[in-house]
């Protein structure tokens, strides 16, 4: 019989599980306190019915390969560890998902300061001849001070591969060629373009990806064209076509950032004088009667 998953107020080990933050196809992350360390902290945990030994033991490989990664962009896994018969991960727990944050209006400058943060944490995965093949919203954490954080090293192949064709939810920001089972160093960096070219216009391109999708014009008013072909560089379908890796992407992109600041002053510039320029409405006082 399947074990029940934790429920919100119970003792589960050495936390006490406070609420559901989210819940997938594979895994539900709980908002937990650690009563030993006094910390809240995030719980990962697969369904049970999903993790028969094979799926356990690439799971432990994944999981000890991502604890290489040590980068600040890159989320760290506190502890792993088998709790009432549930395979559990516990993390950092972020103030909200950049997918949290996209609901709200998100600023050119700090869609460029996220850009960056998020191009390094992949190009180091990259580095390391890891492909994190589940780039999206959900999975990148912020925490304070605006530090962009990309999680789910050993999860998301792993997730991919035991509910494939389950039509399980990211198919949005999956490269064509790793939604035929291809996934390359490319099909992360197709992911990553997605991400940017919402971020930037407020809008997800979709299949057949062909340029320019709806919200392109709202991204020429807002970044300088380099940037933009950029972005469509890094979403062209054909994946010979695109960078070769995040390292490749990101070096084009950090060689971008004199662009951008001259982009954002002159843009500062312009709203300033702007308003410096626009009259006040004034209204006419009506004498008072006698």
């Amino acid at each position: 019989m399947p074990q029940r998953m934790p429920k919100v107020r119970q003792t589960f080990g050495k936390y006490r599980i406070e609420r559901r933050i989210a819940e997938g196809g594979f895994a539900v992350v709980y908002q937990a306190y650690d009563k030993i360390e006094g910390i809240r902290v995030a719980l990962k945990i697969p369904y049970n019915h999903l993790l028969n030994s094979d799926v356990l033991d690439f799971f432990r490989k994944e999981v000890r390969l991502a604890a290489t990664l040590r980068h600040p962009h890159i989320l760290q896994l506190k502890n792993a560890e088998f709790i009432d018969d549930h395979f559990v991960l516990a993390y950092p727990l972020a103030d909200e998902s950049l997918a949290d944050r996209l609901q709200r209006r998100l600023g050119t400058k700090m869609a460029i300061d996220y850009a960056s943060q998020m191009l390094q944490a992949v190009a180091c995965a990259h580095r390391a001849r890891v492909i994190h093949c589940d780039i999206k919203p959900e999975n990148l954490l912020l925490f304070p001070d605006n530090q962009l954080v990309l999680s789910d090293f050993g999860i998301a192949r792993l997730a991919l591969r035991t509910i494939r064709g389950s039509g399980s939810g990211t198919v949005g920001y999956i490269a064509p060629e790793q939604a035929m089972g291809r996934p390359s160093f490319r099909s992360d960096v197709f992911s990553m373009g997605l991400l940017l070219f919402r971020m930037f216009s407020g809008q997800l391109p979709e299949w057949p990806f062909d340029w320019p999708p709806p919200g392109s014009q709202r991204l020429r008013t807002r970044v300088p064209a380099e940037l933009v072909d950029l972005i469509r560089r890094a979403i062209d379908p054909n994946p010979r076509k695109r960078f070769r890796d995040a390292m490749h992407m990101a070096r084009s992109y950090e060689a971008l950032q004199p662009k951008l600041r001259r982009f954002l002053t002159q843009k500062s510039t312009a709203r300033k004088t702007t308003t410096r320029s626009t009259p006040r409405q004034t209204t006419k006082r009506k004498p008072k009667s006698a």
